[in-house]
């Protein structure tokens, strides 16, 4: 299309060259048996009106097996009206038509790539922030008025997608049209490649652009997706999410709102009325880089038809495929569970808040149980022997509440003493609405390879993260400044304790405190586990320049914070399979053996007694070793 076409032909050459996007999507980013099935599975649920099959609302839920607990429905429908309408967001929001569903699935499930390859991901962010945004004409020039905030949430939450017989031209609220005059990045080059691929850029010249800087998500709208996001995270291609969350119970829809509600806080959502386009891809870009992933597999479904038999159809339309129903057995056996058993702190809502920003596939079915604090005891030796065995990556989870100001004890008095004497406020104090009597905090650590003891030096290596989920959701990942990622030092060894991200303590005497009191050294951004397994400490400064960095969220960014807390509960997660659980198993039956031959051992003196001190003696056995075990 060129410079000359008419303003009259202008929304016919959109509505084509929509129609040629989506037939070079199904060209380039689909087989013929997958085609054949998402056609067979739209018509088998498409309404017919005025001659246009279409999917409503209502069947785009039941077909995706909605919950209607989560009321996520209508949220889901906006996004995929708007994405049915891609690359146009005047034409938005679309029917959903065999060819806008396909743009849908195409999107959703990231297969673009074969046709749009400039900057895929990060423009397709935009697109998903686009679909689930709304228009806020004002929002540049105001300045937390409460009643427009409310004018604005209840704009959001009316925001739906019109009826096919009651739709408008003119599309989402967020592609509405306005004359501004600040230089404003408004070029979607998401966009701009897809018409570039048609030789179409002239199109895209003439409007075909959305201020993203002039909108908004609604906390209400996001809170729920989230809420699903975190149902769907662990879903495998072709499962059913009934199978997935066969009942979903008031205590279940909780726990998801609880999760969510603090994931959303990484967005600043109290300060604000929703989450704007530049918060939005600062917070997924820096600690939720895999939270859209769970759409992938959810909208694979359509790719697959249930009644599949191409052993009954023989038409020319049917791909050339072998024509032998493949043969199910009855007896499979039944998929492992997503997690073994639920924990003090790792449930499965937890579990799918760390899949965000840790691969799910490290996470899903392959997380075991190595120590629990209320179960094994709180004390470094107990912890060394459930966890230094495993082989293989681990995740630390540890949760608490604050401690006072000033020491109410003489155990918070011997922490405080051991601190450095500069005083920072807690976190809790960067979000007014909490109470940090009641707020309960959760940090942890991934660490990917074994444990061992720091004798000299720290161990980790820059896959370490480190990362809070309560009351905020924030990453901390490892940075190159320094390699002091973990240490772990047990008595006697003096200054001793478990640490994240401080350097390794060395025995100085401070020139502060009274009678030369050891003060532990807190890295830029760490975590600290005293020696009794009792209090953390968990230390942020804007300056870093330490092993991890800080956070990058807006509401965080460029502040300082320190959180003492008193330990409730402390857990270790191994991430691993049956042959990394095999290998643990035959490393302690190895240990006990050896501490069972030291224990019989026998020095030909007569006397057993005798022949055990000389062992002592030597530094073979006892020494707090375990049983004899070295």
């Amino acid at each position: 299309m060129g410079q000359g076409s008419s303003a009259d032909s202008h929304p016919l050459s959109l509505e084509q060259l929509s129609h040629d996007l989506a037939h070079r999507f199904a060209q380039k980013c689909y087989t013929p048996l997958e085609l054949y099935c998402f056609n067979s599975v739209f018509r088998s649920l498409a309404d017919s009106e005025s001659g246009i099959r279409y999917w409503s609302e209502a069947t785009l839920c039941r077909f995706l097996e909605l919950p209607d607990a989560l009321g996520v429905g209508s949220v889901v429908f906006h996004m995929a009206s708007y994405l049915g309408a891609f690359p146009f967001p005047s034409q938005a929001p679309a029917i959903l038509t065999a060819e806008a569903m396909l743009k849908v699935v195409t999107i959703l499930t990231e297969r673009y790539g074969s046709v749009i390859k400039r900057r895929g991901r990060e423009m397709w962010l935009r697109e998903l922030y686009r679909s689930l945004a709304v228009y806020d004409r004002g929002l540049g020039s105001r300045s937390g008025d409460a009643e427009k905030e409310s004018s604005l949430e209840k704009s959001g939450n009316e925001a739906g997608v019109p009826n096919i017989g009651g739709g408008s031209s003119q599309g989402f609220a967020v592609d509405q049209p306005i004359d501004d005059d600040e230089d404003e990045d408004e070029e979607d080059e998401l966009i701009l490649a897809a018409l570039d691929s048609m030789d179409a850029t002239e199109v895209f010249k003439h409007g075909e652009t959305s201020n993203v800087h002039h909108s908004i998500i609604p906390t209400d709208n996001f809170l729920k997706m989230v809420e699903l996001l975190l149902l769907i995270a662990p879903i495998d291609p072709q499962q059913s999410l009934s199978t997935l969350a066969p009942e979903i119970s008031d205590k279940r829809i909780s726990g998801l709102r609880n999760t969510a509600n603090m994931i959303l806080s990484s967005f600043g959502v109290e300060q604000h009325p929703g989450v704007t386009f530049k918060t939005f891809t600062a917070v997924i870009s820096s600690s939720l880089p895999y939270l859209f992933d769970g759409l992938n597999p959810l909208f694979e479904h359509f790719l697959f038809a249930k009644d599949f038999d191409l052993s009954k159809r023989k038409s020319s339309t049917v791909p050339k495929v072998p024509e032998v129903a493949p043969v199910i057995p009855d007896n499979l056996p039944l998929p492992e569970p997503i997690l073994r058993e639920a924990g003090e702190i790792l449930d499965l809502n937890v579990l799918s808040q760390l899949s965000f920003f840790i691969k799910g596939t490290n996470l899903f079915r392959r997380l075991r149980p190595l120590y629990s604090g209320n179960k094994a005891g709180f004390s470094m030796g107990s912890f060394e022997k459930a966890v230094f065995n495993w082989r293989a990556p681990s995740l630390l989870l540890v949760s608490g509440t604050l401690l006072p100001a000033s020491p109410t004890n003489a155990r918070e008095r011997t922490l405080s003493d051991s601190l450095p004497p500069a005083r920072l406020h807690n976190s809790i104090a960067l979000t007014p609405s909490l109470n940090a009597e009641s707020t309960t905090l959760t940090f942890g650590a991934y660490i990917p390879g074994h444990w061992r003891q720091s004798h000299k030096t720290c161990f980790g290596d820059p896959g370490t993260t480190l990362f809070q989920l309560a009351p905020t959701h924030d990453v901390f990942p490892a940075s190159h400044f320094s390699t002091d990622y973990i240490y772990f030092n047990k008595p006697p060894t003096r200054p001793s304790g478990l640490g994240f991200g401080s350097a390794l303590p060395h025995q100085t005497q401070s020139l502060h405190g009274q009678g030369g009191a050891l003060h532990i050294p807190l890295g830029p951004v760490s975590l600290h586990l005293d020696d009794a397994l009792e209090f953390g400490i968990f230390t942020h400064l804007a300056s870093g320049g330490g092993s991890f960095h800080t956070s990058q969220l807006p509401c965080r960014k460029n502040k300082d914070w320190q959180d003492r807390f008193e330990i409730e509960s402390l857990e270790v997660w191994g991430c691993g399979g049956d042959e990394e659980a095999e290998a643990q198993r035959k490393e302690y039956a190895w240990q006990e053996r050896e501490a069972e031959n030291r224990r019989r051992v026998n020095l030909g003196t007569g006397d057993i007694d005798a022949d055990r001190e000389l062992l002592k003696m030597a530094g073979l056995i006892g020494g707090g070793m375990s049983g004899g075990s070295v």
